[in-house]
């Protein structure tokens, strides 16, 4: 059960599992936090939501519009679908007046136009500055895309002018357009990027709380490049000014970034909570509880030593650069339950 990928590289069935399992937690994460069954547009702007584009029903020359992940399973089944990711603050158009023949069937009721929306290149399958698809047939360069959090186009790391930290999966990024649109970020960016000492101001504690933190750092002087995309340390959020007299982000529009639960990783969170508890509801939970605690324990006791018994099986051969074959396989669940009815015999008490 291994995959030849060519004559010389064997990817052993270990290998499937964990990139298989790592991919699903990702999904999973983003699909959790979004409902799949009902429409959204009834909450209206939704703060944040899994989206997708229809190349079948919105081809590029029309009109941008985007579903809900509910629509894209209902009403766009056998589409030629774009998945957006998550945006924030927008509302499921599918059906509306952007659509020439396709009524919505999970809440066709709907306003011509939602005119809060924001669009971009995103809704008919482009991205980065390159304006190529993803993935993109003609580029044989292996990349990642990162996405940007204002503007939230996904960016090629190679296309976004500055160094990718290791820890990219750790940190939010905005890109040099974005940060070109909005210079005052720039100031912020020579003070909390990098690991820079901020300032400290000797002042009266009336004159603090007064003052403005931006106009602070700006009056410092501290400098830094002001090209190529930033990535932000985790609490850069908390450190942006909210005071009375700064009306530069609510004027931008930009009011979001002082959200902390705005962030892809608060949604992210969110749907791995939801998952947990869809769990709780599982079958074989249940029936659990339907156990005294030996006889609970004695089986997730069985099914953990099943589970790491394969992973040691399976890795064996990855070590000895064997492939698995079906009758591998067939042979360890004969030993397994040979072992089973051994315990059984001895007396214990064992799931059948």
């Amino acid at each position: 059960h291994s995959i030849n990928m060519s004559e010389e590289q064997t990817v052993s069935l270990v290998d499937v599992l964990e990139e298989d399992e790592e991919l699903e937690e990702e999904a999973s994460a983003v699909l959790a936090g979004s409902d799949a069954d009902h429409c959204s547009y009834p909450q209206g702007y939704v703060k944040r939501q899994a989206l997708y584009a229809c190349n079948t029903c919105t081809p590029k020359g029309g009109e941008p519009a985007g579903m809900c992940l509910a629509c894209s399973y209902t009403c766009h089944e056998g589409h030629e679908l774009f998945e957006l990711y998550t945006k924030r603050n927008f509302r499921c158009d599918c059906g509306n007046g952007k659509f020439t023949e396709l009524q919505c069937k999970l809440h066709p009721v709907k306003d011509e136009v939602n005119s809060m929306n924001k669009y971009s290149q995103n809704f008919f399958g482009l991205y980065c500055t390159c304006n190529r698809p993803y993935p993109d047939p003609d580029d044989q360069v292996e990349d990642e895309m990162i996405q940007c959090v204002m503007c939230e186009d996904w960016l090629h790391s190679r296309h976004l002018g500055c160094v990718v930290p290791d820890s990219v999966e750790l940190q939010e990024m905005i890109c040099e357009s974005c940060m070109n649109k909005n210079p005052f970020l720039w100031t912020y960016a020579a003070h909390l990027v990098d690991d820079v000492t901020e300032p400290t101001f000797k002042r009266r504690r009336e004159e603090a709380e007064s003052s403005c933190r931006l106009e602070e750092l700006h009056s410092s002087g501290q400098k830094r490049v002001q090209s190529g995309a930033v990535f932000w340390p985790s609490t850069w959020r908390s450190k942006l000014c909210s005071c009375n007299s700064c009306q530069r982000l609510s004027q931008a529009g930009l009011s979001f970034l002082l959200d902390e639960s705005d962030t892809v990783f608060a949604y992210e969170k969110k749907g791995k909570n939801n998952e947990q508890k869809e769990k709780g509801n599982d079958p074989l939970m249940s029936a659990l509880d339907n156990l005294n605690r030996v006889q609970q324990l004695e089986i997730i006791h069985g099914y953990n030593d099943m589970k790491t018994e394969l992973k040691d099986f399976l890795q064996r051969f990855a070590a000895e650069g064997k492939v698995v074959t079906s009758e591998d396989i067939r042979q360890f669940f004969e030993q397994q339950q040979t072992r089973k009815r051994r315990r059984v015999d001895a007396g214990g008490f064992y799931c059948t």
